[in-house]
């Protein structure tokens, strides 16, 4: 078998059919796109879990002069509860499991509330008698939260025990399923790039099928007659497959790093490193794609 052939038959299917190829191109770039995006968008989740909860504390919120009766039937917590309280950090039942604590008063809750909702409306109408005395504690495992929170539920004086991974959760779980569905939409178009990878080589071999005719009086075999066929979708899908991991390294690259990285600072982002393992998935992905797609494509056609 002479492989220039090979690659000048191909070469002449590419030429032949340039609406369809560009049709391929662009249906694996959008489809591709997707899947790196959808990529990154779990490995994103992966670093923020990574990041956010090894700094995630649990609250101890302290009975204020608004808490509910039932909760805290004996109004605000009184110097004595603070003091039981932080003896009960310091315990050493507690102590192997904590890595710091400290203590946030009035003056301190209400400047913090302040800075975090300003310019809103709200922050005018909220005293610093109104905002929960709180201990913040950080444990060396994020995971053993449940201790904080059964020693300290139902102390006298504790108002609510609140560990901060359930804040952190909903968002992860909005990021998944935006994630699932980048993915979802992204399956639908690899399917469809496929179906129309396999049309365009039945169609390509339907328009030269005087050649493969010829070729088989001259017992060409199977194999030989398909590589063409099968070069052509490999080719069109290796390119689509190059511009989706270029327009993944960009997103990465303007996007990420440079709109959101400065506006985020305290958030671990995806970076170019990631975006260069995608790559290389992507195109392996356009390439076995267009191999199962062509290949099963010309196989069922010279069946016919």
């Amino acid at each position: 078998m002479r492989f220039g052939t090979v690659i000048r038959e191909a070469v002449s299917g590419l030429r032949r059919n340039v609406a369809m190829v560009v049709s391929i191109i662009l249906v694996t770039f959008l489809s591709l796109t997707f899947v790196g995006t959808a990529s990154l968008l779990q490995m994103q989740v992966g670093e923020m879990k990574n990041y956010w909860y090894d700094r995630a504390q649990v609250a101890v919120y302290l009975c204020s002069g608004i808490s509910p009766a039932d909760a805290c039937p004996q109004g605000e917590a009184s110097a004595d509860i603070k003091a039981a309280v932080e003896a009960k950090l310091n315990e050493g039942t507690l102590k192997p499991y904590i890595d710091k604590f400290f203590f946030e008063d009035h003056d301190q809750a209400y400047k913090h509330f302040q800075e975090q909702f300003k310019g809103n409306s709200v922050a005018k109408y909220v005293t610093k008698d109104q905002l929960n005395e709180t201990f913040w504690v950080k444990l060396k495992d994020p995971q053993k939260s449940q201790i904080i929170t059964e020693t300290f539920t139902g102390f006298a004086g504790v108002e609510e025990v609140r560990d901060q991974r359930s804040y952190l959760d909903q968002i992860f779980n909005i990021l998944n399923a935006a994630s699932l569905a980048a993915i979802g939409v992204a399956v639908l178009m690899l399917f469809s790039s496929a179906l129309l990878i396999s049309t365009t080589i039945r169609l390509s071999a339907f328009s030269r099928r005087r050649e493969i005719g010829i070729m088989r009086l001259v017992g060409a075999s199977n194999f030989y007659i398909q590589l063409p066929f099968v070069l052509e979708g490999i080719v069109a899908a290796t390119v689509g497959s190059l511009l989706a991991g270029g327009a993944v390294l960009a997103i990465v690259h303007f996007f990420v790093q440079g709109v959101l990285a400065p506006k985020l600072p305290f958030t671990n982002l995806v970076g170019l490193a990631e975006g260069f393992t995608v790559f290389p998935i992507l195109v392996g992905v356009g390439v076995l794609l267009a191999a199962v797609a062509s290949g099963t494509a010309i196989r069922r056609y010279l069946r016919i």
